[in-house]
């Protein structure tokens, strides 16, 4: 009798178990059912609808809605909600885009100076790559990155850096799982082209992009890497390909390496065994 009263607390009676049945689109509602539970330590539907001020079957739709996408958790056994992994990861970088920012600042604005050129730092998410954080050059053409812009991993300099360095296999899948789209006549289309510029990538320590994105605008880029030795973001500069020739984006190439080594090094991040340095 005990569990059947504890029970009442995390679903309705009258519901069936089936997630998913009923699902609201009230954004506002969600979000705050949301940080209530995030403030909880596991909640029962009754807290959460009372705290909420909400019927406890709006309520209820309106958790499984979020539990569909593994924002909050149900444990059938306490019968209480819980925050779930999906809004961890989005926590997570958050934290690890401000990390990068705040502690690539200063190197980027000092790479800009000893460059000329536009230097940039982006943070790795799901499909893409996230620019965060831009120094401009003073020049009049220059290349620009408004912070949020995504990028294909194949076709930016930072998100083939990144990739250089991820397990073959993931590269493998994201490439099964996003395609890889052509933006120009020099973009990366095929898994054979990619993988033998991944490979050169690990040799020389950086990523040149070359006018593979963009028409007339070439990148060097070296891969940011968190405690784990893991690449979770990247630094680049970027110009016009009638500035940024092939022969000094080569040049560019050591600097901007090291670049990426401070970064990781000011996060408390480790180069990968086996890197260059």
């Amino acid at each position: 009798m005990a569990n059947q009263e504890k029970r009442s607390r995390g679903r309705p009676r009258a519901d069936s178990g089936v997630a998913g049945q009923g699902s609201v689109q009230s954004l506002d509602r969600a979000v705050t059912l949301l940080k209530l539970v995030s403030e909880g330590s596991g909640l029962s539907l009754t807290e959460v609808s009372d705290a909420a001020g909400l019927a406890p079957s709006t309520a209820y739709r309106m958790l499984t809605t979020l539990q569909q996408h593994d924002m909050v958790e149900f444990d059938d056994i306490n019968q209480l909600w819980f925050v779930g992994v999906e809004t961890f990861r989005m926590g997570a970088t958050f934290l690890r885009r401000r990390k990068l920012a705040e502690r690539g600042r200063t190197v980027i604005q000092t790479l800009m100076q000893e460059t000329g050129e536009t230097a940039n730092l982006a943070v790795a998410d799901e499909d893409a790559v996230v620019f965060v954080s831009q120094v401009e050059t003073h020049e009049a053409i220059r290349a620009f990155f408004r912070p949020g812009t995504r990028s294909p991993f194949h076709a930016s300099g930072i998100g083939k850096a990144i990739l250089a360095y991820r397990a073959p296999e993931q590269t493998e899948r994201l490439i099964e799982r996003c395609g890889l789209e052509g933006f120009t006549e020099k973009t990366l289309t095929t898994a054979e082209a990619l993988r033998a510029d991944l490979a050169a990538i690990r040799k020389r320590g950086f990523a040149i992009d070359d006018e593979e994105r963009n028409p007339g605008m070439r990148c060097v880029a070296a891969a940011v890497f968190n405690e784990f030795g893991e690449p979770v973001g990247g630094v680049s500069i970027s110009g016009p390909s009638v500035r940024v020739t092939d022969a000094r984006a080569e040049g560019y190439g050591p600097q901007v390496r090291a670049a990426g080594q401070e970064i990781t090094q000011a996060m408390g991040g480790r180069w990968p065994s086996g890197g260059e340095t």
